[in-house]
């Protein structure tokens, strides 16, 4: 399975712009430029777009688990949090933060299943960072 998207920029690094393009077109000539990514400007940036590629496949992977361990969600709802050190020129952390509605799961197996997915979860795995999480089973 092999996914992408299109980057388009022209002009200089502050005064320049550009779009991006996903191939299901859900993102489609979508602006980004210096003041979306540091400052804030309309429109996208990488670390947002990290950002929910990280809580999407982490509650993706956790819906899994969950599936394989005989439970079935209410809601999870996960925030991710992309930290950029700009004088670093790195990302140094993504935080995810959980809210999950599970009937009939203990905290000891939710921890787990949680843990699991963290760890587990193709984007964990892509990113080269720290990874934190702070879960809450309602």
């Amino acid at each position: 399975m092999k996914r992408n998207a299109t980057a388009v920029w022209q002009g200089s690094i502050k005064e320049g712009s550009g779009n991006i393009t996903t191939q299901s077109t859900t993102l489609n000539n979508t602006q980004y430029s210096f003041n979306t990514r540091f400052a804030d400007g309309v429109g996208t940036n990488p670390e947002e777009l990290i950002a929910a590629a990280h809580a999407g496949c982490f509650t993706m992977k956790l819906s899994a688990n969950l599936t394989e361990a005989g439970f079935t969600a209410d809601k999870l709802e996960t925030k991710c949090e992309i930290n950029l050190d700009p004088s670093k020129g790195e990302i140094v952390e993504s935080h995810l933060t959980l809210t999950a509605s599970v009937p009939d799961l203990t905290q000891e197996k939710f921890d787990e299943l949680v843990a699991d997915a963290e760890k587990n979860c193709p984007i964990s795995k892509l990113l080269n960072t720290t990874i934190t999480v702070d879960a809450t089973l309602a």
